[in-house]
């Protein structure tokens, strides 16, 4: 048995297919097969129940896989602990975030880390929140940027960033001259949301509060599509404040105050309790939350307690 074959049926166990893992790790599904059938020889039981196209677990996969996936986290940890023992951090660090966030939050923490580490690539993957969520627990990214709240155990959450929603208009907008509006004549305007996501939980928490129905003139999937349209004329919306000060200060948006209405969003930055982080994701941990951190290292598994055989 070796961690090849281990990282094989790690790849098979999380896609639940054969092809797919060949794809991901590069290799030919004849050879994947084998190294399943090698490790189940080793192992002594079928691990997998194929049925066409179809891959699951058998009772004995069921067992083996925390065990699998415990020996790769140990082999990672010794060959990151060891082989950075003497050397300055360098490879590569990926983080997932949505289209906004990579353009109005990481580009500053990415220029003060690359200031000071430039031996380290850092690759950013869009995606929205449930695939930047669905990414980190797959370690298919080392950390994923998402809105707050996020609730699921297997996760470390740090607060990354703080940010106001405001409510934007264009700078012709009969509302743009205005300092303040009440709610109820945000109601007479051609309102523009965010499709789904913590803003828009946000914007409708705001008028169920105040017992209204705003007029929704379109929903857009995409926060920076959304600002686009209000600059053309097409409405008025609610953006974090870091997306359009830029844009307040050019003139080509509006913010606008809504009285006794204070709208928050927070994001954080996400990644796996288990995961072992390597220097250059520790360094980046730390110049990201602006916290220091202690290295972690994953929980060895605990043996269960053997009985005493009674004296004969």
């Amino acid at each position: 048995m070796d961690f090849e074959q281990l990282r094989t049926f790690m790849e098979v166990s999380r896609l639940r297919s054969f092809s797919r893992a060949a794809e991901k790790l590069n290799v030919t599904q004849p050879a994947i097969s084998a190294q399943i059938r090698t490790l189940e020889n080793e192992v002594g039981a079928r691990l997998f129940d194929r049925d066409g196209g179809k891959v699951t677990f058998t009772a004995a996969g069921k067992v083996f896989e925390p065990f699998a996936e415990h020996c790769l986290q140990c082999h990672n940890h010794i060959m990151v602990t060891v082989g950075e023992l003497h050397r300055t951090p360098r490879g590569e660090i990926s983080v997932s975030a949505n289209e906004a966030t990579s353009l109005y939050v990481l580009p500053a923490v990415f220029a003060q880390f690359k200031r000071q580490h430039t031996r380290v690539g850092l690759s950013i993957v869009r995606a929205d929140r449930l695939k930047t969520v669905e990414l980190v627990l797959n370690r298919e990214v080392d950390f994923g940027v998402v809105s707050l709240p996020v609730k699921d155990g297997r996760l470390t959450v740090d607060t990354l960033h703080r940010d106001d929603v405001v409510l934007v208009a264009p700078a012709n907008h009969p509302l743009a001259a205005r300092e303040s509006v009440r709610v109820a004549e945000i109601l007479t305007q051609s309102l523009l949301l965010p499709k789904q996501g913590r803003q828009r939980e946000l914007i409708e928490e705001l008028f169920r509060s105040n017992d209204v129905e705003p007029r929704i003139a379109m929903e857009v999937e995409s926060s920076e599509l959304l600002k686009r349209f209000i600059v053309a004329g097409l409405g008025i919306g609610f953006l974090p404040r870091s997306n359009v000060q830029q844009d307040a200060k050019s003139g080509s948006l509006k913010i606008i105050k809504v009285e006794g209405v204070r709208l928050h969003r927070e994001l954080a930055l996400i990644y796996r309790k288990d995961k072992t982080l390597t220097r250059a994701a520790h360094v980046f941990l730390e110049i990201a939350t602006g916290r220091p951190r202690p290295h972690q290292y994953p929980a060895p598994l605990q043996a269960k307690p053997r009985t005493a055989k009674p004296p004969v």
